[in-house]
């Protein structure tokens, strides 16, 4: 056997475990994709000003609707409706980011993997 003897095998074992990690890796990508399609499909939404302007935002970042007061509108002050806005969809992106960390959080069992979405 040589001088590495009670070690033979180990490389079989070793090429075992290496592959039982890659089929774990592989149902965990299935398992993200299918919870990222989910949530794609599933809208949050966020209001400024008192509920003046109301924005819902899905999962893929996109605008479902964006629903402003008539109240809201002066014609003569158009910079404070932008800001409204602004600060609307900005939340809905921001809890649209957050709604999908938790689902990908639920798949990963919390491990941070960069890029994920």
């Amino acid at each position: 056997m040589g001088k590495y003897k009670g070690f033979a095998g180990a490389g079989m074992n070793t090429n075992k475990n290496v592959s039982n990690v890659i089929k774990q890796a592989q149902k965990m990508q299935e398992e993200m994709e299918k919870v990222q399609e989910e949530l794609e499909d599933k809208t949050v939404e966020a209001s400024s000003g008192g509920g003046a302007v109301s924005v819902t935002v899905n999962g893929k970042k996109e605008i479902v609707s964006l629903k402003i007061s008539p109240e809201a509108v002066d014609p003569d002050d158009v910079e404070t409706l932008e800001d409204l806005v602004t600060v609307a969809v900005n939340d809905a992106i921001k809890k649209a980011d957050e709604m999908m960390a938790e689902g990908m959080s639920a798949v990963t069992g919390g491990i941070n993997i960069p890029g994920l979405f």
